[in-house]
């Protein structure tokens, strides 16, 4: 039976609404930004790897006594370093290399960590009262390494001039001037061991007695 008048304008009818609705009748409708990141199949990512930067090599100058006199050692350490980094190297005395060559030290281990002030030239090094009183030789080494780091530091200085703060208000006082320079000697075996440029200095002994 053929389908009547009727049914074909019910069908019509029933179509004009969905193409008066906008519905694409073919495509894909784009929306937001591409995505970003995607790998090929099979492919996996690999974590970045950063080089790590060289360590530059410093030296420290220090001062501990051999045979009753003062003497400079340049220590060769990973830099940088700053005066407290030295001052603590000192109060923990020589190292295996260093007594080897025959070197002491008359600073007592220290139990905290002296402060340090600065002010152009003049350094003054504040001890804490677990150090006590040190002997002469003692506050040459404390002296002549801070000052010898303050001129490294700092080298249009030309002298400093340090003052060593002692448990009771004791004061020692000492200048670059008086500390032995003509190039402070290596321990063998470190890095890059050489003679060392000498420090600005005039030479000699440490001088002074305590305050």
């Amino acid at each position: 039976m053929k389908p009547s008048v009727r049914a074909y304008s019910l069908l019509i009818a029933a179509l004009l609404p969905l193409s008066a609705c906008g519905i694409p009748e073919t495509g894909v409708v784009e929306a937001g930004e591409p995505a970003t990141g995607v790998l090929d199949p099979g492919v996996t990512s690999a974590p970045s790897q950063s080089v790590p930067e060289a360590v530059p090599l410093v030296k420290v100058p220090l001062y501990f006594v051999e045979d009753g006199s003062l003497v400079a050692v340049d220590r060769t350490v990973p830099g940088p370093t700053d005066l407290g980094s030295s001052v603590l190297m000192l109060f923990k005395g020589p190292d295996d290399r260093e007594r080897g060559k025959g070197l002491t030290t008359e600073l007592p281990p220290a139990a905290e960590a002296p402060s340090i002030r600065t002010d152009g030239t003049g350094v003054t090094v504040q001890l804490p009262r677990s150090a006590g009183i040190l002997s002469d030789t003692a506050v040459d080494q404390l002296a002549c390494t801070v000052a010898v780091a303050r001129l490294r530091q700092d080298p249009a200085l030309g002298r400093a001039q340090v003052t060593v703060e002692q448990p009771g208000g004791r004061l020692a006082g000492r200048s670059s001037d008086d500390c032995p320079f003509g190039g402070a000697r290596e321990t063998p075996g470190d890095p890059g061991a050489a003679e060392s440029t000498a420090t600005p200095g005039t030479g000699g002994s440490a001088a002074g007695t305590g305050g």
